[in-house]
């Protein structure tokens, strides 16, 4: 009712009902459509993590009820240019467009109310970027967390140390009916006193859940145990430890209590993902800011280190110190001596070199985690506006090419979507590690698809053919 309100302000016609009835209800009708293409589509990647696990019907139909939202920023500007598309070709290759110019009415005109619809619209994509995909995150990634934990196979992750009951494992590979076998074992027993002193390798293994009741049974093959023997006297030497090797060995799992799920519990609350712009504002100020006293302490270690302070006290109790050159002070040592101090001196800087490597790569972890925040609180307003946008550049297209229907169109509209969207998304990437400022990277596609229907739209509204074949022939002629 607010949206026909502002419609009737703005001076709605009988003109404006019949165009808003036409790009409306092929809006709808694609919407859906590809709502339902892209929930199949989700279906299909996550169908191999849910399937032969024994979920409930109504776990994987909340899964996607929780997941549509993060779809919308996908489905709805693409819906939008392909309807603005379609409604406007249709409507010149019905020369409906040749009879509204006839009558006075421009293009521009003819798209003032759907300007306003589409400008709701990315208000509608904002508040859902905003508040409704935060929320649908935080309930998917919980709710995925808690999946995890119904089923054992489901919990191991491949390379990578998982805790199920009172082990730490982990596996290179899964494979198999339900991921049931396992390959290039290692385990890590939890004892009493929360002491690691039992590691279990093997090279295969196999889960099953028929034969230990409350429980799972794992079968590992071809692998050794070792333990370490606690021993009350402190002595300077390691501790003895058993080393056996096995055939076949197998481990009783109590999970009576890691069954015991609530998948309604919400413990994760703290991805970038779950944050609106306000909550991601307060991240990346805190994030930098740590980041930087990070920077700042890392390097008064290596003044530190370098020993350019001592120099400097030194200075500050007027003695000059003047370096004469390597030559000049190994000069006044032996030869072995000299070698000592060389080999000091190379293994020192190794030592340094390795350091400022390690280091390197924690800063270039921290500086992708605040790039990250910066991306998808920027990506928020870019979707919104590309809502927009969309159809500024739909509208003018669809009158130019002056065909309605699913043929050209759709082509046209994929084509501009998918180069805005995987240029955008390889923009992004590059932004992530630092190769581009994160604002360049959430906007340039959106700047240079803005640039393009401004364009597109003047030489529409002017009547005016894209690109004006006639007056290229005529320049190629006088050239030749």
């Amino acid at each position: 009712y607010r949206l026909l309100y502002w419609l009737v302000l703005i001076g709605i016609t009988t003109i404006d009902k019949y165009i808003l009835k036409s790009y409306l209800g092929t809006l709808a009708s694609f919407f859906f459509i590809l709502m339902f293409i892209f929930i199949i589509q989700t279906v299909w990647v996550f169908i191999d993590e849910f399937a032969g696990k024994g979920l409930n019907i109504l776990v994987l139909f909340k899964f996607l009820i929780f997941y549509s939202p993060k779809l919308i920023p996908l489905v709805l500007p693409l819906t939008i240019l392909l309807s603005s598309i379609m409604t406007f070709g249709g409507f010149a290759e019905n020369q409906e467009l040749s009879a509204l110019k006839s009558a006075g009415i421009s293009l521009s005109r003819a798209m003032r109310p759907l300007i306003v619809v589409n400008f709701f619209a990315s208000f509608l994509v904002f508040y859902i970027t905003n508040t409704v995909i935060p929320l649908a995150e935080y309930k998917t990634f919980n709710l995925r967390k808690n999946l995890s934990k119904v089923q054992p196979a489901l919990a191991i992750t491949e390379g990578m140390f998982n805790d199920i009951g009172e082990i730490n494992i982990k596996v290179e590979k899964k494979y198999g009916e339900n991921d049931r076998f396992l390959e290039d074992i290692i385990i890590h027993e939890n004892s009493a006193n929360q002491v690691n002193r039992v590691v279990i390798k093997s090279k295969k293994g196999e889960l099953k859940n028929n034969d230990f009741q409350d429980g799972i049974q794992l079968i590992l093959f071809d692998g050794y145990r070792y333990e370490e023997v606690y021993s009350k006297k402190k002595t300077n030497k390691s501790y003895p430890h058993n080393r056996v090797y096995f055939e076949k060995y197998t481990m009783n799992i109590d999970l009576s209590s890691f069954n015991n799920v609530d998948l309604n519990e919400a413990r994760y609350t703290n991805t970038f993902k779950m944050q609106n712009v306000n909550e991601l504002n307060s991240s990346i100020d805190s994030l930098t800011t740590k980041y930087l006293n990070e920077i700042k302490g890392y390097s008064n270690t290596v003044y530190l280190r370098t020993g350019a302070k001592s120099i400097s006290n030194f200075k500050n109790k007027n003695k000059s110190v003047v370096f004469v050159g390597g030559y000049d002070y190994l000069k006044n040592f032996s030869q072995r001596q000299k070698e000592m101090i060389l080999v000091t001196a190379r293994n020192n800087i190794n030592m340094q070199l390795k350091n400022f490597s390690n280091q390197k790569n924690v800063f270039f972890i921290r500086e992708k985690v605040i790039n990250l925040h910066r991306i998808w609180r920027d990506d928020k307003f870019v979707t919104a506006f590309s809502a927009f946008i969309f159809f500024i550049i739909g509208a003018p297209i669809g009158a130019l090419i002056k065909k309605g229907g699913l043929g050209l169109p759709t082509v046209t509209a994929l084509i501009i979507f998918l180069t805005y969207h995987f240029t955008g998304t390889f923009l992004k990437n590059s932004a992530e590690d630092g190769s581009l400022n994160p604002l360049i990277g959430a906007w340039t596609m959106t700047i240079i698809i803005t640039i393009l229907a401004m364009l597109i739209f003047v030489r529409a509204n002017n009547d005016k053919p894209l690109i004006n074949i006639s007056n290229l022939r005529l320049r190629v002629f006088i050239k030749k």
